[in-house]
C-alpha cells in the first residue's frame, strides 16, 4: 500500500552524537534536504528534551528512539511522558504487556515495536537463547505488534518483504541498518537504500553513511533520488 509521505521525511537523519552543539549542526546542515531526525539514547541523555524541543520548534519531525523496555506501568509512564512534546515516533522493545502499555498511553505519538536489532545476526540468537531463526522471530514480533496497536515496527530491510507478504502495507516498517556498500561495522543485517524500498520499507534510519561522508548533502540527496526511483515505479 503506497504512503503519502513526503521524500524528504523518508529519511531519518540518526542524530548518534556526543553534544547538543553538535547535534544542531547537523540539524541546521541537512534540514533544508531531510526533515526528520532521530533522537537516541546518546544524544538524549546530554541533551534531555530540550534537543526534541529544539528541533520541533524548526518545524522538523523526531522519531525519539530510547527503545523501552521495562515493567509496562514504566513503560506507560514514559511513553505519557513524551505527550505534547511534538515527537512523531518512539520505540518499545518488549513483550506484549511492555507494547500493550505503550500503546494505551499513547496519544499524539505513534509506537513503533523494535523487532530484532539489526547487529544480532542467526549466531547472537542462539547466544541470547532463541531457538527460532532471526526471520521467525521478526515475523511473530511484528505480528504481535500489529495486533496489540502499534503502528509499525523497527525491522531490516531484509526481512521487510516477509512482512508485507505476511501483514500487508498497512503498517509502517522502518529499517535501520542502511549501508551503500559491504559492511565492515557492527551492522550485521544491512541493505542498501534501494533494496530497502523495493523490499516494502517506508522510512530509513541513516547514520553514519552520511555523518562520516565528506559531502553528507550530497549523500542524502543521491539517496532520495534512489528512493524517488523506487516509488515512482510503485504508484
Amino acid at each position: 500500500m503506497a504512503k503519502d509521505i513526503p521524500l524528504n521525511e523518508r529519511i531519518i537523519f540518526a542524530l548518534d552524537v556526543s553534544s547538543r552543539e553538535e547535534a544542531k549542526r547537523w540539524v541546521e546542515t541537512l534540514e533544508a534536504h531531510t526533515r526528520f531526525f532521530k533522537v537516541g539514547l546518546q544524544l538524549f541523555l546530554v541533551g534531555w528534551f530540550d534537543i526534541v524541543e529544539w528541533i520541533c520548534n524548526r518545524g522538523l519531525k523526531v522519531f525519539v528512539d530510547l527503545k523501552f523496555f521495562d515493567v509496562p506501568e514504566t513503560v506507560k509512564l514514559a511513553v505519557k511522558a513524551l505527550t505534547d512534546r511534538g515527537v512523531t515516533f518512539a520505540t518499545v522493545h518488549g513483550n506484549d504487556a511492555m507494547l500493550r502499555s505503550a500503546v494505551e498511553a499513547a496519544q499524539d505519538v505513534q509506537i513503533l515495536a523494535v523487532t530484532v536489532l539489526t547487529s544480532l545476526d542467526e549466531a547472537d540468537m542462539r547466544d541470547l537463547g532463541f531457538q527460532c531463526s532471526v526471520r521467525d522471530l521478526v515475523l511473530s514480533r511484528a505480528k504481535r505488534a500489529l495486533e496489540i496497536g502499534c503502528s509499525g515496527v523497527i525491522s531490516s530491510g531484509l526481512e521487510a518483504p516477509m512482512l508485507r507478504k505476511a501483514l500487508g502495507g498497512n503498517f509502517l516498517v522502518v529499517a535501520p541498518g542502511i549501508r551503500p556498500v559491504k559492511n565492515t561495522d557492527d551492522q550485521k543485517r544491512t541493505v542498501d537504500v534501494k533494496e530497502a524500498f523495493e523490499n516494502g520499507a517506508d522510512y530509513i534510519v541513516v547514520g553514519r553513511p552520511i555523518r562520516d561522508a565528506s559531502d553528507p548533502v550530497a549523500v542524502i540527496k543521491n539517496m532520495q533520488a534512489q528512493i524517488r526511483s523506487v516509488i515512482s515505479c510503485s504508484q
